[in-house]
């Protein structure tokens, strides 16, 4: 089994990447996707999550209010720090699961935004950063999620900056361009993890 981290800025392009990679056969484990998953209704970790901040950060219908829960959270970092201690075990035993169930020779692609920030890159055998430039990231923010300029600019300096993603990468993956590009450089780092995989 060869364990992949990927990860990469707001608006870089990595969920392309990850939906690329899954298409030629890659196990993708989506941190954040799993993150939403423990806290849906009827979970123990939304029980947790309204028990330790009350029932304000839920909607009528029961579900999380992420807006409402995260002006809590992030004006405050003990309570930050409570959110976290809920959710991060309960994520952890997810993908402990997924990961059993994955073949003994599966490429497993952990799709995680806050690889560098966290200092997670010695638990992969390889690294890969999807980089961009930040003003093509700023771009795509404002055209695929109608963000501002001003909004955009401040989630990409609330991340690691490019210097310290590629710090951290075995290998770089450049999306500046088209998704036809795109395709073409994904196929060549596939082909790269399969030889990789083949040397164990």
């Amino acid at each position: 089994m060869l364990k992949i981290g990927l990860t990469g800025g707001i608006g870089s392009g990595k969920s392309e990447v990850s939906k690329r990679l899954a298409a030629r056969g890659a196990v993708v484990i989506d941190a954040d996707k799993i993150a939403r998953e423990v806290v849906e209704p009827g979970t123990v970790g939304l029980a947790r999550v309204v028990a330790a901040f009350g029932d304000e950060v839920l909607h009528r219908d029961g579900s999380l209010n992420r807006e409402k829960l995260g002006s809590i959270v992030f004006a405050d970092s003990e309570k930050l720090a409570a959110l976290n201690a809920i959710v991060h075990p309960l994520v952890g035993e997810r993908v402990a699961q997924l990961q059993s169930e994955a073949p003994d020779d599966a490429i497993l692609v952990y799709d995680v935004p806050l690889l560098a920030e966290n200092k997670l890159a010695p638990m992969y055998d390889v690294v890969i950063v999807v980089d961009a430039a930040d003003d093509v990231r700023i771009g795509r923010l404002a055209e695929r999620r109608g963000m501002a300029d001003a909004d955009a600019k401040a989630r990409i300096a609330a991340q690691a900056s490019r210097e310290e993603r590629l710090a951290v990468a075995d290998i770089v993956l450049p999306n500046d361009g088209s998704l036809e590009e795109l395709d073409t450089l994904v196929s060549d780092v596939w082909d790269e993890l399969l030889r990789r995989a083949a040397r164990g």
